[in-house]
């Protein structure tokens, strides 16, 4: 083979001996000299030799200024892995490929995709691009990827329904919120129109969302009605947004909808609650008002003891109510807790019967307010004044839905018909006439009998 052909071949430098060579190798040497392509040689185990303009330019050093410097010491080369491992594969292989990273004159770290051959004299030719930028750009997509897969899993994982769809109104994506909510799969759903979520008198509304979103408007928090998969309807509350591609031109739409079904029911029954609370606390407030002006008494403090006993008597049914959530209370709940001071003292005084009944909670009120004025009166002149005297309460529900309740008293004082009727007869004839019930009282000598009749 002519000397001419022979590569590698040693490349003069201006501080290099220069040896004899023909006019092709030096014809080579300038095009190396001068390529743009970053380019050095050195010695395995000594200095640079040769420093082409490629490598002037990419790390700034001159060629005086590299020639005779060891390469990774003027560069600062880093390494993939350790320098012994690099060496070794020279050694053994002839040459080596991969990325290195080097520090140029004024600070700045370049990335190049190195190519190396070992001569057979010890001579290293090295060959470099600059792929810096292209690291950059790889970078920023790994991070613009790894940031949509962080939307995409969110979106993905949301609660929330979220689809986009185009112009038109055709579904291009659908999350697992989106099924959950409509009961559609994705594969169902996508590149059908977004009307199938949409109750047939309401199709008007996506005419009116795609105008506004072709005007660049977003729509937020539109409470509406939309129909699932089977039929059934939800109330979901809607977010529209429009989409627009890289040039900036509106494609489509983007829409989040919630669920809002159950948060609306919750408010309907917190309103009807606070309704009937009003409407309980009126009538409460109206028992207590007439417990009130009906109660009579000779002095101030026996007048402060009956309002008290009646308002003591309301506020025990009221415990009872709290109990079944305001459903009513038990007509035997009711009489236990009334007459209990007088039960206990001795069991044979007070006999109660009757099937069990629930009263609503107004003629609970009406009931607890009837037994307190009627254990009030046998305290003081009847049945209940004397250590004999007993008291049979009965009760029964007939199929008229009426309610009869009786009270009877025996083995106490003589029992002679008032002339005028007593305060607490009024206030009982007040409360059950204000339920459109009936009272009647029979002024037995043996004792006073008193009847009472409640729709219920």
């Amino acid at each position: 083979m002519p000397r001419d052909a022979e590569l590698p071949i040693e490349i003069p430098h201006t501080s290099a001996r220069i040896e004899p060579v023909s006019g092709r190798a030096e014809h080579l040497a300038d095009l190396l000299t001068l390529s743009h392509e970053p380019m050095l040689a050195w010695r395995l185990d000594g200095a640079i030799e040769f420093w082409n303009a490629g490598a002037a330019q990419l790390y700034g050093f001159a060629t005086d200024e590299a020639v005779g410097r060891s390469s990774h010491a003027l560069l600062q080369t880093k390494f993939p892995h350790e320098f012994k491992n690099f060496r070794w594969q020279l050694l053994n292989e002839r040459r080596w490929s991969g990325e290195l990273r080097h520090v140029c004159k004024d600070g700045r770290e370049v990335a190049v995709d190195s190519r190396m051959q070992l001569l057979a004299d010890g001579t290293v030719l090295e060959v470099n691009r600059d792929i810096t930028e292209q690291k950059k750009i790889e970078g920023a997509l790994r991070e613009s990827e790894q940031q949509l897969r962080w939307l995409a899993s969110i979106v993905e994982s949301s609660d929330d329904a979220i689809v986009s769809k185009n112009l038109d109104g055709v579904i291009r994506s659908w999350n697992k919120g989106a099924e959950r909510v409509f009961g559609y799969t994705a594969e169902e759903a996508i590149g059908r129109p977004i009307t199938i979520v949409i109750p047939q008198d309401r199709h008007s509304e996506e005419v009116d969302i795609l105008t506004r979103i072709r005007r660049g408007e977003r729509i937020d928090h539109f409470e509406t009605v939309r129909q699932r998969k089977h039929g059934s309807l939800i109330v979901v509350s809607l977010t529209v947004s429009p989409v627009k591609n890289a040039e900036g031109k509106i494609v489509g739409a983007s829409k989040v909808a919630r669920d809002i079904t159950e948060q609306k029911r919750n408010q309907e029954q917190i309103a009807v609650l606070a309704r009937e609370a009003e409407h309980r606390s009126k009538n409460l407030l109206a028992t207590v008002q007439a417990a009130v002006n009906l109660s009579h008494a000779d002095t101030s403090e026996a007048l402060k003891l009956a309002i008290r006993g009646r308002v003591e008597a309301l506020a025990n049914v009221h415990s009872l109510f709290v109990k079944t959530r305001w459903v009513g209370a038990d007509l035997a709940t009711i009489a236990s807790q009334e007459l209990s001071a007088y039960s206990e003292k001795d069991g044979g005084r007070l006999r109660m019967a009757g099937p069990p009944v629930v009263l609503e909670p107004d003629a609970a009120q009406a009931v607890a307010i009837v037994l307190h004025e009627l254990a009030t009166n046998a305290v003081k002149y009847g049945a209940l004044s004397v250590a004999g005297g007993t008291i049979d309460l009965r009760w029964s529900h007939k199929g008229n839905k009426k309610l009869n309740l009786r009270w009877q008293e025996a083995g106490g004082p003589p029992v002679q018909e008032p002339k005028h009727k007593g305060f607490g007869g009024r206030v009982i004839e007040r409360m059950i006439t204000q339920l459109k019930g009936k009272a009647h009282f029979d002024w037995r000598p043996e004792g006073v009998v008193c009847e009472i009749t409640l729709p219920t």
